[in-house]
């Protein structure tokens, strides 16, 4: 197991609900030790996390962290002219015949979605998708970008297919070889920008952000779902979590260096 899977089971097991599961498990090993006290204390702790998560006002807070971090890159984008744009994957999912014969949109398909708004208002002359797997299909994210970005009128032979790349870093890396020293427009999700961005500019990219996928912000939303706990909510302070702490903690991306 690579240190990116062993960083992502981690992640996975230290946030509800595997969290849950895992201070339940914690917690009978204590009690059959005979430290009730401290068992009841682990439950305790472990449905707190779940609750709390759950909640919109925290899950905003998390989120807020982030995307306020990509409004502000946004902002100081200059509006023309890149040499390519750039969009991560993560937006839509290779054809897996024969349960998926077709490709799949995910909840962060508006990057593609941009990705192809930008091309035609001249922003640059190609479109970079960058994604990898597809494991036994031979279909990787990238081209099932393509196949997306041609349904939205963009020409076939203005994208260019990063098939290689399983992680951010990865994207990055191939990237760098494909653009060099050219102007790079990044498209990916909000709250994945401030990660993606560090990144890239740790590889020495000519980089600037054009952020999409943003979040409903609070005064959008009806009131009576503000304080009541919702999966919703628990899988945006999931998806924000991950990013702080991966942007705080991993140090992985140092190798993209020049």
């Amino acid at each position: 197991m690579d240190t990116f899977v062993s960083l992502k089971f981690l992640a996975q097991l230290a946030l509800p609900p595997a969290s849950l599961a895992v201070g339940l498990v914690v917690a009978a090993v204590l009690a059959l030790l005979g430290l009730r006290r401290l068992a009841r204390l682990v439950v305790v702790l472990a449905i707190a996390e779940l609750l709390v998560l759950s909640l919109r006002p925290v899950a905003d807070v998390l989120m807020a962290t982030l995307q306020d971090q990509a409004r502000a890159e946004a902002k100081a984008a200059p509006a023309c002219c890149y040499d390519a744009i750039v969009v991560l994957g993560g937006g839509i999912g290779p054809a897996e015949p024969p349960h998926n014969p077709d490709p799949h949109l995910t909840d962060s398909a508006d990057r593609i979605w941009h990705a192809a708004r930008l091309y035609h208002l001249g922003l640059a002359p190609r479109i970079i998708a960058s994604g990898g797997g597809g494991g036994d299909t031979g279909m990787s994210e990238a081209d099932a970008m393509r196949l997306f970005l041609t349904d939205l009128g963009v020409p076939k032979e203005a994208i260019v297919i990063e098939g290689e790349s399983l992680n951010t870093i990865e994207n990055i890396r191939h990237v760098r070889k494909l653009v060099k020293e050219g102007r790079v427009a990044l498209v990916t999700s909000a709250s994945h920008m401030p990660r993606a961005l560090r990144l890239a500019r740790t590889a020495g990219l000519n980089v600037a952000a054009f952020p999409t996928d943003w979040g409903l912000p609070p005064e959008d939303r009806t009131s009576w779902k503000t304080w009541i706990p919702s999966l919703g909510a628990l899988s945006v302070s999931s998806i924000a979590l991950v990013e702080i702490l991966a942007n705080a903690f991993d140090r992985r991306g140092e190798s993209l260096a020049p």
